[in-house]
């Protein structure tokens, strides 16, 4: 029999799913399948609207060898899973004369413990283990959802956090699951045979793709022990953000509180002696965080190095002490010790990496007005740990909306380890861009409106003349505004000020869940959603609701933001503009996401307002200007009212 063809297999997946099939799509589905067939790599930029999940996932199925995708958010994840994959197998399946399997893996703490569900959370206090179930009071929130939730493990099959729904607080979760490192293993757990973690793992060993996240890939690239099962082709998708997830998984903190919990999990399980001189390790390190000051360290303090070393010193002989006693007196002692070698094998971890320091790690203080001082670590750079684990022994394809920055893929390649398009060697992955557009009208969809008359964004203080902008600019669209803002302070002030000038409805990101603002800023054309971070990526709202989106600034990083500074500074150190190279193209990643919250489909019109002059006047501003969607430009302030003004008045017109 002969082989199915792409354009024929790909023709069916889109019908399936009652899509329409783009030139974007087709292009990206045979770049995938090029790459796969000689095992290269593949940088492709799609724009919003392309289909990007079936051009990729087409030639995944049709390859035959296990793919991995990894994706960064959750929505997207269950999409793949709960959608788009099932219909695609459906509609493959005669072509294929196979039918893939699928199935999605998560970290360990995301599936529900049977364990400590059924035997208790080993607690700090004096009894050793307590029923969090009693302790906690059923009228409570806590105490209802904990009861909620062994109702749900009666009847859940996946014992997946993102199957409870509605959902539950971290708090509330951490009583019913365990870190990876708490985890007795299956053979030593008298719940391993039901586990949910690891019959996720089991399903995974036997799909031909596995749908996971980029906090779980990293840990997979880090750790060196594999979490992942083998595999021929790693699909990217959301690869703008992989960078930021590797850093996290990547970063190690300290705080005096999780060193005494440490202390009191260790203390019932090692001689009086090694308790001790971890209790005043813990002292000595308490006091040397009362007095931090927020900031990198460039260097190790001399007190804190003291304090560092005496913490990994007393933290080896807990551990060793934990695994040559045993102690019958402690109920279930098996996971009372997990926890606590767990709890102090991470702070021995992250003082040793500290204590011995090193030109690769930039370390800072934190300090929380409620949780005190944070002691942190992360890498200066993941690129070379990217490209010395991600590109090798497979096949890597790279995707979002957002890849080519100020007009190319060489600056989101550097982050990634890659060397620049071309360029060839022993060591060096080789590699290709591809932008395969988007089926939108950016020019005749969106204007890109910058309020060159505006004064520029200083540090501090209230803006007037932006206030009075915002609020012209929302009174002309009717509503139907997305505010995007650098920061949550300046999100409130926004808010807090038009809320007494407008009639409008404003919404304001942290009043409400996420899900909840955005399904009631979807459903009234008249509301405004403001909020900072989260909402640059994760608005999709098409249709008339959402027809204009402010930026208040451009957000370039916070100047003392110790890591993104330090970053900067070895860019430049190195001959490089470090500016370009890190403020400026952060600041790229985050308006290219912005400005794709505007057009959603094919209908959609609109403008994107960036309240900050310096995206016409400063030297930069073409370079971030080029990583934008094609929208029709101008700084004419009165031309952009009269703009929304007629949009506003034809979707009222069209009853919207």
């Amino acid at each position: 029999m002969t082989k199915p063809s792409l354009p024929d297999l790909l023709h069916a997946a889109v019908s399936a799913v009652g899509g329409t099939e783009r030139p974007g799509q087709v292009a990206m589905a045979e770049a995938v399948a090029e790459a796969i067939d000689d095992n290269s790599h593949r940088l492709i930029q799609a724009g919003t609207g392309t289909g990007k999940s079936l051009g990729y996932l087409v030639p995944a199925l049709a390859h035959g060898e296990r793919v991995v995708v990894a994706t960064a958010t959750l929505a997207l994840q269950r999409q793949l899973v709960e959608r788009d994959l099932p219909r695609t197998v459906d509609a493959l399946h005669p072509q294929l004369r196979r039918r893939p399997q699928f199935a999605m893996l998560k970290g360990r703490s995301n599936y529900l413990c049977l364990h400590r569900l059924h035997e208790g959370a080993p607690q700090d206090e004096e009894d050793g283990l307590f029923d969090q179930f009693e302790a906690a009071a059923p009228t409570s929130k806590l105490g209802q959802d904990l009861l909620r939730m062994r109702d749900w493990a009666d009847e859940t099959e996946t014992g997946d956090r993102d199957d409870l729904t509605p959902g539950v607080s971290d708090k509330a979760w951490s009583q019913i699951s365990v870190s990876s490192r708490e985890c007795l293993g299956a053979t030593k757990c008298a719940y391993g045979a039901e586990c949910f973690a690891e019959a996720a793992r089991e399903r995974a060993k036997l799909a031909d793709v596995v749908v996971t996240n980029h906090a779980l890939l990293a840990i997979d690239a880090i750790e060196g022990a594999p979490v992942l099962p083998q595999h021929e082709v790693l699909i990217v998708d959301e690869a703008h953000e992989l960078v930021s997830r590797v850093t996290g998984v990547a970063t190690g903190e300290l705080t005096p509180g999780q060193v005494n919990r440490a202390v009191k999990r260790a203390a019932k399980l090692v001689d009086e002696k090694t308790a001790d001189s971890l209790q005043t390790a813990a002292e000595s390190f308490e006091r040397v965080m009362e007095l931090a000051l927020p900031g990198r360290l460039e260097q190790v303090p001399e007190d804190l190095g003291y304090a560092l070393m005496s913490l990994r010193d007393a933290a080896r002989n807990v551990i060793s002490a934990i695994g040559a006693t045993r102690d019958k007196s402690v109920h279930d002692e098996d996971a009372v010790r997990k926890q606590a070698l767990a709890a102090v094998e991470s702070i021995h971890g992250v003082a040793e990496r500290i204590a011995n320091g090193s030109e690769y790690d930039v370390v800072w203080y934190e300090r929380h007005d409620r949780f005190g001082a944070t002691l942190r670590v992360a890498p200066l750079s993941v690129s070379g740990l990217l490209r010395e684990k991600l590109f090798e022994d497979r096949s890597v394809v790279l995707t979002s909306a957002t890849l080519k920055l100020g007009g190319d893929f060489n600056g989101v390649a550097a982050s990634l380890g890659l060397s620049p398009e071309g360029v060839e060697g022993d060591d060096v992955p080789v590699w290709r861009g591809l932008d395969v557009g988007s089926p939108f009208d950016y020019p005749k969809q969106g204007i890109l409106y910058v309020a060159k008359h505006l004064a520029t964004p200083g540090r501090e203080g209230t803006r007037g003349d932006m206030m009075d902008e915002l609020a012209e600019l929302i009174e002309a669209a009717g509503g139907r505004t997305l505010g995007l803002f650098s920061s949550m302070r300046g999100a409130k002030a926004a808010a807090e000020e038009l809320r007494g000038r407008l009639d409008n409805p404003i919404l304001l990101q942290g009043e409400e869940t996420l899900g909840e603002l955005i399904k009631s800023f979807a459903a009234d054309p008249k509301t405004c959603l403001f909020g900072t971070l989260s909402l640059w990526q994760g608005v999709d709202v098409p249709g008339p609701s959402c027809q204009l989106v402010i930026m208040d600034r451009i957000p370039f990083p916070r100047p003392d933001d110790p890591l993104m500074s330090a970053r900067q500074k070895s860019v430049e150190e190195h001959g490089g503009n470090g500016f370009m190279a890190v403020a400026a193209t952060h600041a790229a990643l985050l308006m290219a996401q912005g400005a794709g919250r505007l057009v959603r489909a094919s209908g959609d019109r609109g403008v994107v307002a960036v309240l900050d002059p310096r995206l016409a006047t400063a030297r930069y501003g073409s370079f971030l200007r080029a990583t934008l969607p094609d929208f029709w430009y101008t700084t004419d302030r009165n031309q952009v009212r009269r703009s929304l003004a007629a949009i506003d008045a034809t979707a009222k017109a069209d009853g919207k």
